[in-house]
Protein backbone atom coordinates (compact mmCIF):
# COMPACT_ATOMS: atom_id res chain seq x y z
CA UNK A 1 0.00 0.00 0.00
CA UNK A 2 0.98 3.86 -0.60
CA UNK A 3 -0.29 6.65 0.16
CA UNK A 4 0.35 10.53 -0.28
CA UNK A 5 -1.77 13.95 -0.32
CA UNK A 6 -2.32 15.49 -2.91
CA UNK A 7 -3.42 19.01 -3.45
CA UNK A 8 -6.34 18.75 -5.49
CA UNK A 9 -10.04 17.50 -4.92
CA UNK A 10 -10.97 13.71 -4.97
CA UNK A 11 -12.79 14.42 -8.45
CA UNK A 12 -9.52 15.35 -10.42
CA UNK A 13 -7.66 13.11 -8.28
CA UNK A 14 -10.20 9.98 -9.79
CA UNK A 15 -9.88 11.07 -13.22
CA UNK A 16 -6.50 10.87 -13.25
CA UNK A 17 -6.67 7.05 -12.28
CA UNK A 18 -9.36 6.19 -13.94
CA UNK A 19 -7.92 7.10 -17.17
CA UNK A 20 -4.80 5.20 -16.93
CA UNK A 21 -4.33 2.29 -19.54
CA UNK A 22 -5.27 2.38 -23.61
CA UNK A 23 -3.55 4.69 -25.71
CA UNK A 24 -2.87 7.11 -23.07
CA UNK A 25 -0.71 4.13 -21.47
CA UNK A 26 -0.02 4.14 -17.08
CA UNK A 27 2.48 7.32 -16.82
CA UNK A 28 5.40 5.75 -15.84
CA UNK A 29 7.38 2.58 -16.88
CA UNK A 30 5.01 2.47 -20.02
CA UNK A 31 8.10 0.29 -21.72
CA UNK A 32 7.80 -2.10 -18.58
CA UNK A 33 4.15 -2.35 -19.29
CA UNK A 34 4.50 -3.42 -22.96
CA UNK A 35 7.01 -5.89 -22.10
CA UNK A 36 5.07 -7.02 -19.31
CA UNK A 37 2.14 -7.03 -22.23
CA UNK A 38 3.93 -8.83 -24.64
CA UNK A 39 5.36 -11.71 -21.61
CA UNK A 40 1.40 -11.85 -20.72
CA UNK A 41 0.53 -12.86 -24.61
CA UNK A 42 3.48 -15.26 -25.20
CA UNK A 43 2.08 -17.31 -22.58
CA UNK A 44 -1.35 -17.55 -23.56
CA UNK A 45 -3.02 -14.28 -22.20
CA UNK A 46 -4.78 -11.14 -23.28
CA UNK A 47 -1.23 -8.82 -23.06
CA UNK A 48 -2.13 -5.08 -24.03
CA UNK A 49 -4.37 -5.59 -27.16
CA UNK A 50 -7.21 -4.72 -25.41
CA UNK A 51 -7.14 -1.46 -24.47
CA UNK A 52 -9.56 0.47 -23.67
CA UNK A 53 -13.28 1.19 -24.62
CA UNK A 54 -13.07 4.61 -23.90
CA UNK A 55 -10.13 6.95 -23.09
CA UNK A 56 -12.52 8.92 -19.43
CA UNK A 57 -14.87 6.19 -18.77
CA UNK A 58 -15.23 2.54 -17.18
CA UNK A 59 -17.69 0.58 -16.48
CA UNK A 60 -17.49 -3.00 -14.15
CA UNK A 61 -16.05 -5.91 -16.36
CA UNK A 62 -14.56 -3.96 -18.98
CA UNK A 63 -10.60 -4.23 -19.94
CA UNK A 64 -8.09 -1.85 -19.36
CA UNK A 65 -5.53 -3.49 -21.49
CA UNK A 66 -4.83 -7.06 -19.14
CA UNK A 67 -6.70 -5.72 -16.44
CA UNK A 68 -10.77 -5.62 -15.58
CA UNK A 69 -12.74 -3.49 -14.02
CA UNK A 70 -13.53 -5.01 -10.43
CA UNK A 71 -15.10 -2.03 -9.47
CA UNK A 72 -15.10 1.62 -10.29
CA UNK A 73 -16.70 4.29 -7.52
CA UNK A 74 -16.74 7.70 -8.95
CA UNK A 75 -14.82 9.94 -7.40
CA UNK A 76 -13.36 7.58 -4.76
CA UNK A 77 -12.70 4.03 -5.72
CA UNK A 78 -11.34 2.02 -8.77
CA UNK A 79 -10.87 -1.49 -8.62
CA UNK A 80 -8.60 -4.02 -11.30
CA UNK A 81 -8.42 -7.55 -11.25
CA UNK A 82 -5.69 -8.87 -13.89
CA UNK A 83 -6.78 -10.62 -16.75
CA UNK A 84 -3.20 -11.82 -17.17
CA UNK A 85 -1.90 -14.53 -17.03
CA UNK A 86 -0.09 -15.15 -13.37
CA UNK A 87 0.50 -17.82 -10.82
CA UNK A 88 -2.07 -16.38 -8.10
CA UNK A 89 -4.73 -14.11 -8.73
CA UNK A 90 -3.51 -9.91 -8.42
CA UNK A 91 -5.61 -6.79 -7.98
CA UNK A 92 -4.72 -2.82 -8.08
CA UNK A 93 -7.13 -0.73 -6.68
CA UNK A 94 -6.80 3.22 -6.04
CA UNK A 95 -8.66 5.22 -3.16
CA UNK A 96 -9.33 9.26 -2.92
CA UNK A 97 -10.62 10.69 0.10
CA UNK A 98 -11.26 14.16 1.05
CA UNK A 99 -8.69 15.96 3.71
CA UNK A 100 -9.07 19.57 4.00
CA UNK A 101 -10.40 21.88 1.29
CA UNK A 102 -8.94 21.05 -1.79
CA UNK A 103 -6.72 18.36 -0.62
CA UNK A 104 -7.03 14.47 -0.78
CA UNK A 105 -5.50 11.06 0.58
CA UNK A 106 -4.75 8.45 -2.67
CA UNK A 107 -4.58 5.62 -1.70
CA UNK A 108 -3.09 2.83 -4.06
CA UNK A 109 -3.03 -0.95 -3.01
CA UNK A 110 -1.23 -3.81 -5.25
CA UNK A 111 -2.79 -6.89 -3.62
CA UNK A 112 -1.55 -10.26 -5.01
CA UNK A 113 -2.41 -13.91 -3.95
CA UNK A 114 0.13 -16.14 -5.04
CA UNK A 115 -0.79 -19.86 -5.81
CA UNK A 116 2.03 -22.48 -4.85
CA UNK A 117 5.28 -22.06 -4.70
CA UNK A 118 5.80 -20.56 -8.20
CA UNK A 119 3.31 -18.04 -7.35
CA UNK A 120 5.65 -17.29 -4.28
CA UNK A 121 8.17 -17.25 -6.42
CA UNK A 122 7.08 -14.91 -8.79
CA UNK A 123 5.92 -12.68 -6.23
CA UNK A 124 9.24 -12.40 -4.43
CA UNK A 125 11.39 -12.41 -7.89
CA UNK A 126 9.36 -9.28 -9.15
CA UNK A 127 8.85 -7.55 -5.74
CA UNK A 128 11.41 -5.22 -6.31
CA UNK A 129 10.19 -4.17 -9.81
CA UNK A 130 7.07 -3.48 -8.81
CA UNK A 131 7.92 -1.57 -5.37
CA UNK A 132 9.71 0.88 -7.85
CA UNK A 133 7.01 0.63 -10.48
CA UNK A 134 4.30 1.33 -7.94
CA UNK A 135 5.96 4.36 -5.89
CA UNK A 136 6.53 5.87 -9.21
CA UNK A 137 3.01 5.47 -10.68
CA UNK A 138 1.34 6.75 -7.15
CA UNK A 139 3.58 9.74 -7.51
CA UNK A 140 2.87 10.02 -10.87
CA UNK A 141 -0.45 10.13 -10.34
CA UNK A 142 -0.55 12.97 -8.07
CA UNK A 143 1.55 15.04 -9.58
CA UNK A 144 -0.62 14.82 -12.46
CA UNK A 145 -3.60 15.62 -10.50
CA UNK A 146 -2.36 18.67 -8.48
CA UNK A 147 -0.67 19.55 -12.21
CA UNK A 148 -4.80 19.30 -13.54
CA UNK A 149 -6.23 21.43 -10.43
CA UNK A 150 -3.83 24.28 -11.00
CA UNK A 151 -4.67 24.60 -14.19
CA UNK A 152 -8.17 25.36 -13.06
CA UNK A 153 -8.08 27.77 -9.87
CA UNK A 154 -11.39 27.15 -8.15
CA UNK A 155 -11.37 23.54 -8.80
CA UNK A 156 -9.66 22.14 -6.16
CA UNK A 157 -6.05 23.41 -6.85
CA UNK A 158 -3.75 25.87 -4.03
Amino acid sequence: MRAVEVRANTEAVFQVFSQLGGERGWLVWNAAWVIRGLLDRLVGGPGLRRGRRHPTELLPGEAVDFWRVAAVQPPALLRLRAAMRLPGRARLEWQVLPKDEGVSQLVQTAYFEPRGLLGLGYWWFLYPFHRVIFSDLVRAIAREAEQRSSSFPGRGGP
